[in-house]
C-alpha cells in the first residue's frame, strides 16, 4: 500500500477502576482510529504503565510496578491482536516493561498486524531515570517489519534522538519511523519532537510521533506526562515546507491524523531538492552500521 492514513496518540495515563476498565478505554481508542480511517494507529511509550493502579498495593512503588504490569502482558497482547483483526488495522502497542530470561527488564514495543502476526522492538538507549533509577535495560537488535503498508522501523523516545539508529533502519528500507514517547517536560517533549524531525530530514521518510499525556500523582514512574503528537515529514517536494504533515494540541487526549504516502518517499530518495540518504556517506566519519533484522509481518 503506497496512501494510508496513520493515527498517532496522545494517549492519556489515567487510574484504572479495573481490567474491564483497561479494555473499555482500549477499545474505545482504536474504535475512534478505524473509525477516523487509520490503516496504523501508535501508541506511545510507558503507555502501559497506566496498568500499575489495578494493583493498589504496588501501583506507587517503582521496582514492583514493573511486576504488576509485565504480569498482565500476556491479556494486553491478546487485546491488541484481537482489536487489529477486528478493525483490520495495524497497532503499535504502548511500550511496556518485559523482564527477559537473563533476568535484565527491557522497554518493549510491540506491533501488532491484522492478520494476526506480531513482534517487537526494544528500547536502545536508555535515559538517565531508566538506567539510574528503575533499572532498564538496553534491547537488542533493530528490526524492520515487513508490513502490508510498507516498511516500519520503531525507534523509542530517546532512540530517536541518535541519528545513526535511524539511519541503520533508513538503510536498510525503512519507509516509516514510529517514536512512542513519554516525556515528563516540554524539554524532553521538544527533544523527541526536533529529533522526530530531524530524523524524518535525513531520512528523506515520515516520522510519527505519539507521546503520554496528562498527570498520574499516584505513579512514581509516569507521574507527569507532555507533549503534542506530530506527523512529520522531511521539507522537501510534496511535503509542507516545514515537515510538519500534521500536529496535536498540546497535552489534549487526542488521535493525530495524517495520510503517508510512501511513493512521495520513493521520488525524494531519488530525485529530492536535496539528497540526503544517498549523500549520508559523504560526511567525514560516516560509521558503518550495524545489520537489521527483517521481520515479516505480511
Amino acid at each position: 500500500m503506497t496512501c494510508f492514513t496513520v493515527a498517532a496518540a496522545q494517549y492519556p495515563i489515567e487510574q484504572l477502576a479495573d481490567w474491564n476498565a483497561y479494555v473499555a478505554k482500549l477499545t474505545r481508542w482504536v474504535e475512534q482510529a478505524a473509525a477516523g480511517g487509520a490503516s496504523l494507529a501508535v501508541f506511545p511509550e510507558y503507555g502501559a504503565m497506566e496498568l500499575a493502579s489495578l494493583d493498589p498495593e504496588t501501583m506507587g512503588d517503582l521496582a514492583a510496578s514493573l511486576q504488576s504490569v509485565t504480569a498482565l502482558l500476556p491479556q494486553v497482547d491478546a487485546l491488541h491482536g484481537e482489536l487489529a483483526a477486528r478493525h483490520g488495522l495495524h497497532l503499535l502497542a504502548a511500550s511496556a516493561p518485559v523482564r527477559r530470561d537473563d533476568g535484565a527488564w527491557v522497554n518493549r514495543a510491540r506491533l501488532f498486524a491484522p492478520n494476526g502476526k506480531s513482534s517487537h522492538q526494544d528500547k536502545l538507549i536508555m535515559t538517565r531515570f531508566e538506567r539510574e533509577e528503575w533499572g532498564i535495560s538496553a534491547g537488542g537488535s533493530l528490526r524492520l517489519f515487513e508490513t502490508t503498508l510498507g516498511r516500519i522501523g520503531i525507534v523509542t523516545c530517546y532512540d530517536g534522538e541518535f541519528p545513526l539508529l535511524s539511519r541503520t533502519l533508513v538503510e536498510a528500507g525503512a519507509e516509516l519511523l514510529l517514536v512512542p514517547s513519554c516525556t515528563d517536560s516540554l524539554h524532553g517533549y521538544w527533544r523527541v519532537r526536533i529529533g522526530a524531525q530531524a530524523r524524518a530530514l535525513e531520512g528523506q521518510c515520515y516520522a510519527v510521533h505519539a507521546p503520554t499525556v496528562g498527570s498520574a500523582p499516584w505513579s512514581p514512574a509516569v507521574d507527569v506526562n507532555h507533549g503534542s503528537a506530530g506527523i512529520y515529514g522531511p521539507p522537501d517536494g510534496a511535503f509542507p515546507a516545514d515537515g510538519v504533515v500534521a500536529i496535536g494540541t498540546l497535552d489534549m487526549a487526542q488521535w493525530v491524523f495524517g495520510e503517508i504516502d510512501t511513493d512521495r518517499v520513493a521520488h525524494l530518495r531519488a530525485d529530492g531538492g536535496v539528497l540526503n540518504v544517498r549523500h549520508w556517506a559523504e560526511q567525514p566519519g560516516a560509521a558503518a552500521l550495524p545489520p537489521v533484522e527483517v521481520v515479516d509481518l505480511t
